[in-house]
């Protein structure tokens, strides 16, 4: 059974993310709170529930500490719309650049997506018979249908020619064939609908995103859509066609009105490089700009209606997750205003030499369990012992703290550095069935002089 917010306590919710992030315990307390508070809200008496406004996060911490996994991870386990953007990607109002608008109909789009996929699913058996259907008539064409006798007044009782019956018999033994997989590389040839949308250039003055799509979508809507005969195998055919006859039977409107609802009372924004935007003091030209960037979030942090080509969104009820490393600049440089509107601080830890151990070994996404499926698909065992997983960790650990701190991300360099020529020898050298174990000596023996060469190092790793 799928696991929804309704049925996640907050301690659920830290041992879903435990599956994939290790360590930041406080971090993951309070994305679980904050996660738990939206079901909160949405039971809570009429009167509260739009009062009741989402305790929004700022997280700091250096890069590859997994401040945007959390988010990400969070989102999956809540089943919720969740979009990533970076603060340094916008720009004041006037400037050429994305405006800030932008990344709630981002979020509006992966939530029209998540609604679709998910109504397609349901009709996915339905749509799947009429396929075959379709498939079928294009393999054995009928020589009268029902629809037809009853036309042309030929009554039901009327019995069918032997043609009809020689048809009818081969059209169910084709239905069997194809029920069974028998005829998937036999090619057919389908009608598919082209995309009647273009590329618009506007003359004159700049124009926002929103009345860019209006008109795509009011001139997409006046050219007629052509159709275009494709000869394809069945199995690719298949999943056009299902796509299409899936399309057909959702309702469009009610999509939409339930990925807006989705985005505005589940949706969850993640603001990566909120630092970038923060003044560090002066009034010069940059700084000024930063702070328009930080002026024009505002509105949408603290609540505001936003219009989308799926309809307006209110911004009040999404949770804004903000993250940056805070070198250079602090929280404090961030205006007053918007600091208000993200009331809970958490500070991520640097990762020590045992948290690259356990991200090495413990993740279901660890990336020793990733090369060890890749290389599975090659009918190769891979697998790693504990005291190479140890010496990887302090290599890892070495490196970010002599070189640069990158983070768990340093673990991929090593990986690839420690697996390079192994996953060149498979499979010319190294044949199916073949059993490669990793130890501590062939850590040492490939990556030791990385390590102890810096400024080589510093271009390397």
């Amino acid at each position: 059974m799928k696991k929804t917010i309704e049925n996640l306590t907050p301690k659920q919710i830290v041992e879903e993310l435990d599956k994939y992030i290790i360590g930041q315990t406080d971090a993951k307390k309070n994305v679980a709170i904050a996660l738990r508070n939206r079901w909160r809200r949405m039971n809570a008496s009429e009167e509260m529930k739009a009062e009741i406004v989402p305790n929004n996060i700022l997280m700091i911490g250096s890069t590859g500490v997994g401040k945007t996994e959390i988010a990400r991870r969070l989102a999956k386990v809540a089943d919720a719309p969740f979009t990533k953007v970076e603060a340094s990607k916008f720009t004041e109002v006037g400037y050429v650049g994305r405006d800030v608008e932008s990344m709630v109909r981002d979020l509006v789009e992966q939530s029209v997506n998540m609604v679709k996929t998910a109504k397609k699913e349901e009709v996915q058996v339905k749509a799947a018979q009429a396929v075959e259907d379709i498939i079928l008539d294009i393999l054995i064409p009928p020589i009268t249908k029902k629809a037809e006798r009853a036309r042309v007044g030929i009554p039901e009782e009327v019995g069918q020619t032997e043609d009809e019956q020689l048809n009818e018999r081969t059209r169910e033994s084709f239905r069997k064939k194809l029920k069974n997989g028998e005829l998937e590389d036999r090619k057919i040839e389908i009608d598919v609908k082209s995309s009647n949308s273009a590329p618009i250039g506007v003359m004159g003055g700049p124009i926002d995103d929103v009345s860019m799509m209006n008109i795509q979508e009011m001139i997409g809507g006046m050219m007629p859509r052509k159709n275009k005969k494709r000869k394809l195998p069945i199995s690719e055919a298949r999943k056009i066609l299902i796509e299409e006859e899936s399309s057909k039977l959702i309702d469009m409107d009610e999509v939409k009105d339930e990925a807006i609802w989705k985005a505005e009372n589940l949706g969850m924004i993640f603001i990566d490089e909120i630092d970038k935007i923060a003044a560090s003091g002066g009034k010069n030209g940059a700084d000024v700009s930063r702070e328009g960037v930080q002026r024009d979030l505002l509105p949408i942090v603290e609540g505001s209606t936003v219009n989308t080509k799926h309809g307006t969104i209110k911004t009040d009820h999404i949770l804004f997750i903000a993250a940056g490393a805070f070198h250079v600049s602090k929280p404090s440089d961030l205006i007053p205003e918007l600091q208000g509107r993200f009331p809970i601080r958490v500070e991520l830890e640097s990762l020590t030499e045992e948290n690259f151990f356990q991200i090495l070994s413990k993740p279901k996404n660890a990336l020793t369990k990733q090369y060890t499926a890749m290389m599975e698909a090659e009918d190769v065992e891979l697998s790693f012992n504990e005291k190479a997983l140890r010496e990887l960790a302090r290599i890892a650990f070495e490196a970010n703290s002599e070189v640069e701190n990158i983070g768990a991300r340093r673990l991929q360099t090593v990986m690839s550095h420690l697996l390079n020529e192994i996953l060149f020898d498979v499979p010319d050298k190294i044949g199916p069935n073949a059993k490669i174990v990793i130890d501590d000596k062939m850590v040492q023996e490939r990556l030791a002089g990385l390590v102890q060469n810096k400024d080589l190092s510093q271009y390397i790793l």
